[in-house]
């Protein structure tokens, strides 16, 4: 194993001394010839480098394990850190990809600002106490009669005297004729007036046609109602005047006809108001095929300025039909009223009865004694 083994070097005259074979033996030339020394040569060079691989395997053990302590603890170390520093790498791209994941999936659907702000509403919603709205209903903080819900058309920036309106007197089932007088008046002044400007006014009115008593008002002079300067003629149009004068008269005629006028103008609703239970304001009409009816009969009589949306109006104001929003505090008030007044007419009736037909028996009991007396 010391090394390759050496070839002996053939002479041609050597090879040209050795004796030929026939045809079926060797051919001419040397036995070297035929088997070259390459193979030997390759076998040694291979175990050559296997010795001197496992020498530097060796050696490199031995100096691995002569290595000290310290040194192979701080390699430990900073593989350590090195696969701490990775692992943060990965973890920050990580986060960061899905960062611009959610930011492009909220971008595409249109929640990129949404979900925090509905998370704040939500949470200042559930902080602050308030009241469940129905529809068609506004909210109002507490405390006072800012807390009642009305109409929607009745805001914070509504004048006091309707607000005042609208919670005493509109839409509440009126019965009496001068009441009735007055509301038809403001009604068809509503084509030149506001209701705030309407109810402002109204002191003056009752004082101009005298407290709205359709006797007395149909016994003014037209003259001096209408003439330039006087405060009639302050209030409203001479075409307004004259309705107003005009009605009043018809109103007696319609008082002598009906008893009064709180019974004719009421049977055109069976003595029940209708009811509307609108949600919103865009619900509510300007005149309806009731206040049509009604104008068109009034206008037979002679009424004047009795148009169907003036004759709406005076329906809605007298509470003939109840056009408040179901959400609105007077909604029920209304309802209610209406009913009560309905019971007190059948208490009425019932009482009528009685009295009519205890008449009745005493009528007959008085006749049987004179039958009895005159036998």
């Amino acid at each position: 194993m010391s090394g390759a083994p050496r070839v002996k070097s053939i002479n041609v005259a050597d090879s040209e001394s050795r004796p030929v074979l026939g045809p079926a033996g060797n051919k001419g030339g040397p036995f070297s010839a035929r088997k070259p020394a390459t193979k030997p040569l390759r076998k040694t060079e291979k175990l050559a480098e296997e010795v001197t691989s496992t020498e530097e395997k060796k050696t490199h053990q031995s100096s691995t394990l002569s290595t000290s302590p310290q040194l192979h603890s701080l390699s430990v170390l900073r593989r350590h850190e090195q696969l701490l520093q990775s692992n943060f790498s990965l973890n920050a791209s990580c986060s960061s990809d899905a960062s611009t994941d959610s930011f492009h999936s909220r971008a595409s659907t249109g929640r990129l600002l949404r979900s925090n702000s509905v998370g704040s509403r939500r949470k200042q919603y559930v902080s602050k106490p308030r009241s469940v709205v129905s529809d068609g209903g506004l909210d109002s903080p507490p405390g006072g009669s800012q807390s009642k819900k009305r109409c929607a058309w009745v805001t914070p920036n509504t004048d006091p005297c309707y607000v005042a309106f609208h919670d005493e007197e509109w839409g509440l089932p009126v019965h009496d004729d001068k009441r009735l007088f007055e509301l038809l008046v403001l009604s068809g002044a509503l084509a030149e007036l506001s209701w705030p400007a309407i109810l402002s006014k109204k002191h003056i009115f009752r004082e101009v046609f005298a407290d709205f008593d359709p006797v007395a008002v149909a016994k003014m002079n037209e003259k001096k109602i209408m003439t330039p300067g006087t405060v009639a003629s302050s209030l409203l149009s001479e075409l307004k005047l004259r309705a107003i004068l005009e009605n009043a008269r018809q109103i007696t005629k319609v008082i002598d006809e009906f008893g009064s006028f709180d019974k004719y103008i009421w049977s055109f609703v069976n003595n029940k108001p209708i009811v509307s239970r609108f949600r919103y304001p865009r619900q509510v009409p300007a005149k309806t095929p009731k206040a049509d009816v009604i104008s068109k009969d009034l206008v037979r009589r002679g009424f004047r300025s009795v148009g169907p949306t003036v004759i709406y109006s005076f329906m809605q104001v007298a509470g003939i039909t109840n056009d408040h929003l179901v959400s609105c505090f007077r909604f029920q008030e209304c309802l209610h009223a209406a009913e009560g007044k309905e019971e007190n007419g059948t208490k009425e009736e019932a009482e009528k009865k009685t009295e009519n037909g205890i008449e009745s028996d005493l009528s007959v009991a008085i006749d049987e004694l004179s039958f009895s007396s005159d036998l």
